[in-house]
């Protein structure tokens, strides 16, 4: 990497706010890679967060049908269970009301026998869609946790340490998860976190610090080349 990750704060005013630039950005990344690239690849955060951007970003006439999907990260649930995030995009981004469902829809198999199948099956996916080793994506759009966690790699996890592979299983509020690595993150051409509510301000303080250890800030361990779009409205950036 050359020299230490850089970060571009975006403050908002309010949630709407942020859920309207977090979707401009992104279909803004899209058009960029579909100017020189006949696909482009977004990987997207999970959780409550992102759902308004999502329904934003399914209004946006963009040639979707040329658009490839993932999810940073999934629950090990069924795609019928609530706490899924292919089910939260299926209802978003993907729902069929807007030209968004028009997208190719990557899910993470979670149907499989066991969460370490999943990662197999997962992998030798990503792999096959996304050029480069590690893959790089177009556009990773993270969350941040209140304890410094990103996608499924929590505080003291051995999800944090995996350098090898592109997807692993990741433990965190009692379910299993199955995530990409810090690697396949950070080889993304653009960075988005996507930060709300007072809640999050201490792990973006965090964040933010060049001192501060990925061992105890997990979002620390992603370090592309290229700075990172931290899009944070302003009850979370308050004391920064």
């Amino acid at each position: 990497m050359s020299g230490p990750t850089t970060y571009r704060l975006d403050v908002l005013d309010d949630a709407t706010q942020l859920a309207r630039r977090c979707s401009e950005q992104v279909a803004s990344l899209i058009d960029l890679a579909l100017d020189e690239r006949d696909r482009a690849h977004i990987a997207l955060s999970g959780g409550t967060t992102p759902a308004a951007a999502y329904r934003l970003l399914n209004r946006e006439h963009l040639p979707w049908a040329r658009v490839d999907v993932v999810l940073g990260d999934e629950r090990w649930v069924p795609a019928s269970d609530p706490a899924s995030n292919a089910r939260m995009l299926a209802d978003t981004l993907l729902n069929p009301e807007g030209p968004g469902a028009q997208a190719r829809f990557h899910p993470v198999p979670t149907e499989l026998e066991s969460p370490q199948a999943s990662v197999e099956a997962f992998e030798q996916h990503v792999r096959q869609l996304c050029p480069g080793d590690p893959p790089s994506f177009d556009v990773m759009l993270l969350g941040l946790g209140d304890d410094g966690h990103t996608a499924s790699l929590f505080p003291g996890t051995a999800a944090t340490h995996e350098r090898h592979r592109a997807v692993t299983i990741g433990a965190g509020k009692g379910l299993e998860r199955i995530s990409l690595t810090a690697p396949v993150l950070s080889a993304a051409r653009q960075v988005i976190f996507l930060v709300s509510g007072a809640a999050k301000g201490e792990a973006l303080r965090r964040l933010l610090d060049p001192a501060e250890s990925p061992e105890r800030t997990p979002a620390r361990l992603v370090q592309p080349r290229s700075p990172v779009l931290v899009l944070a409205n302003a009850d979370a950036a308050r004391g920064l």
